[in-house]
């Protein structure tokens, strides 16, 4: 089977990953954001020059920043998450406008050159805010209609029992 080479650059791969529809996030270890994608300028509203050397502050809902905070700090003095490679974690976020929004990402750590030292976390995340919403309204509906079969009905006959 033939492979063009050309299709197969790491180049053209990271390219095409960092200029994808998904916000791609790397921060330092002190939670200085080090770089910001086209994606994370589209899903959150600030610029790259915005972003780019603040803090994750940035786009952390107030209320969630001290759980966050404390997450981060057990994971740059460990080096490990309690999250796995595959796990696809939910949250709130701060868009620019100051509106909250739903996000799903997941978590990459950043290695030294030498592969051993942790010198940060890249997070790739996707704006699911309809997603959520319609999600939401669903589980509503269903608890209404729940509510409604458990009722009974205000025309139905009762059963009178007999001791």
């Amino acid at each position: 089977m033939f492979v063009d080479p050309t299709l197969t650059s790491a180049n053209l791969i990271a390219r095409s990953i960092l200029s994808g529809p998904d916000a791609i996030v790397a921060a330092d270890r002190s939670g200085t954001i080090t770089y910001w994608n086209p994606g994370a300028q589209r899903i959150f509203g600030f610029s790259a020059e915005e972003a780019t050397g603040r803090s994750l502050d940035l786009i952390i809902p107030e209320r969630l920043r001290d759980a966050h905070w404390a997450g981060w700090q057990k994971v740059m003095d460990t080096g490990r998450s309690h999250y796995h490679d595959d796990d696809l974690l939910a949250v709130p976020a701060l868009h620019r406008d100051g509106s909250t929004i739903s996000v799903e990402f997941s978590i990459s750590p950043l290695l030294d050159d030498d592969g051993g030292g942790l010198v940060g976390i890249a997070a790739t995340l996707r704006d699911v805010t309809t997603k959520f919403q319609e999600t939401r309204a669903l589980r509503r509906e269903v608890r209404e209609l729940r509510r409604r079969l458990e009722e009974p009905a205000p025309d139905s006959p009762t059963t009178a029992t007999s001791p």
